[in-house]
């Protein structure tokens, strides 16, 4: 057997060169000191989107994607298919916890100036898979065709058709015409299984060849100081796999307590429900829209918070090339506070959505 086994080894390390890595992981090294901590969390990010993805082509093989039988194929799922809840509990646990997970490495990294140069592509690049990740929870959102996921698509739908010049148009390709329909649901479906998945994939690929090239970066706090450094392999990974295993049990825990509901059937034709919002990341949003009023001077509200959004975004996004001090390897408190508005921002609107009966509906 021992014999077989090296044989197999021997075979495809010829072709994929395989010891090569194996060196190159055992030499490489990663500092660990004080704030060593948010590095994992790239890791167990990695970890649940690959988690995500063996969830979601499980679920792929029972589900169809039409409103006379989405609603129907996810009850199927999770009534005759064995151990189906289970699986489909994971799938949807699991994309809310990544993307808490992405929020908290985003937020990590900006507070640690880990964008500063050469990184700049790598904070680029962990951007907009965020901005990817949570569009698949707005696509993934609607397949259940549940009335909670219509009303919450239809409400945040509405909200890219204020858009001036350019949002009946973009509603209207995201819809696939003017309402929530069967059109909605095939794009959406396809975002989610096809378009999102290549894009995803091609920013991860060049996301983690860039953490591999340029290493982990050094907070300035402790730049020249002292600290130690341990392999990536097996140290590093070790301690990775130490947080992957302790996310996974706390996702079962979670899935077998709390198992992802079904809901009941969307109907177009109802009233809209009270308490109806779109998912926890989006709800800091949702809730600025509600507190600013219908106009405010000779802007219109809606608008006036979209472009406040998309400002902040871009601000967010450039945060390498216009924090010259951390570029300098100098502290920035400008952003720093910047950071921390944005992030108290986040978490008190988040919380209003939920904690004030008026924001939530």
């Amino acid at each position: 057997m021992k014999k077989i086994a090296q044989n197999l080894f021997a075979y495809v390390d010829e072709r994929f060169k395989i010891k090569g890595l194996i060196e190159f992981s055992k030499h490489k090294k990663v500092p660990e000191h004080e704030y060593s901590f948010w590095y994992y969390f790239g890791g167990i990010s990695l970890f649940l989107a690959g988690i995500q993805i063996a969830t979601g082509i499980m679920l792929l093989l029972y589900y169809t994607p039409s409103i006379e039988a989405a609603h129907e194929s996810v009850q199927f799922i999770m009534s005759q298919v064995k151990f189906g809840w289970l699986i489909r509990s994971v799938h949807s646990w699991t994309a809310n916890i990544l993307i808490g997970i992405l929020f908290v490495h985003m937020f990590s990294t900006f507070f640690l100036k880990a964008y500063r140069k050469p990184r700049e592509l790598t904070w680029i690049t962990g951007f907009f898979l965020l901005i990817i990740f949570m569009a698949f929870g707005f696509s993934g959102y609607l397949l259940p065709w549940n009335e909670l996921s219509y009303f919450a698509t239809r409400v945040g739908t509405d909200i890219a058709g204020s858009l001036p010049l350019i949002g009946p148009w973009l509603k209207t390709v995201i819809l696939g015409g003017p309402t929530v329909s069967q059109a909605t649901l095939s794009r959406f479906f396809w975002f989610h299984v096809a378009l999102l998945p290549m894009a995803a994939f091609f920013l991860m690929g060049i996301h983690v060849l860039l953490v591999q090239t340029l290493g982990m970066s050094i907070p300035i706090k402790i730049k020249d100081k002292k600290h130690k450094e341990i392999s990536f392999f097996p140290d590093f990974i070790y301690k990775d796999a130490l947080g992957w295993t302790l996310i996974l049990v706390l996702i079962g825990v979670i899935c077998v307590f709390l198992p992802w509901e079904i809901g009941k059937k969307a109907d177009p034709f109802t009233a809209t429900p009270l308490g109806i919002k779109p998912e926890w990341y989006f709800t800091f949003m949702f809730t600025t829209l509600k507190i600013v009023p219908a106009r405010v001077l000779f802007i219109e509200g809606e608008q006036l918070v979209i472009f406040g959004l998309m400002i902040g975004a871009l601000i967010w996004l450039l945060a390498p090339y216009l924090d010259r001090k951390a570029a300098r390897d100098q502290r920035s408190p400008m952003f720093t506070w910047f950071g921390i508005g944005v992030l108290l921002y986040i978490v008190v609107f988040t919380v209003l959505t939920y904690a004030v009966p008026k924001f939530g509906q």
